[in-house]
């Protein structure tokens, strides 16, 4: 079951032109960001660099939601191109430009160019915790096990 959230956006100048974060099929659940990069001025990525690239766009997320900037898996696996700190979280009190940080873990350059999708947004929800200091937690099979404790 999915529901809809509204949500205000902005395209600031050097976005103008470009398209709005746009779902490409029914059941995406992912909204596909672009380069707002100069037309005459692409951004190039060497093997190993990172880069943090325009979108051109601000937003207003309502209180309880955040918006999570994740890698789009065609960059991924035809140029090694992915989201450096995926997924990266816009909070919903943040009114600055979206910027997507981008790495190269391909083997060859890649050129960012204008309008191009270079990650997707997923709006989701947020709950907030209370923490609660304790002396100690309760207990469970798995205890501390940590990194590949379990499945044995």
């Amino acid at each position: 079951m999915s529901s809809n959230v509204t949500i205000d956006i902005r395209q600031l100048p050097h976005a103008e032109g470009l398209a709005l974060p746009a779902y490409q099929s029914a059941h995406a659940a992912g909204l596909d960001l672009v380069a707002a990069v100069p037309e005459g001025a692409p951004m190039m990525l060497a093997p190993g660099q990172y880069a943090l690239v325009p979108t051109g766009l601000t937003i207003a997320l309502p209180p309880g939601y955040e918006a999570q900037v994740r890698p789009r898996s065609g960059l991924a696996a035809k140029h090694g191109v992915t989201v450096l700190n995926s997924p990266g979280t816009i909070d919903a009190d943040y009114r600055g430009e979206i910027g997507v940080l981008l790495i190269n873990h391909g083997a060859a350059p890649f050129t960012i160019r204008r309008g191009e999708r270079i990650a997707q947004m997923v709006i989701a929800s947020v709950v907030q915790a209370e923490l609660v200091p304790v002396i100690s937690l309760s207990a469970t099979d798995r205890g501390s096990g940590g990194f590949g404790s379990t499945g044995r």
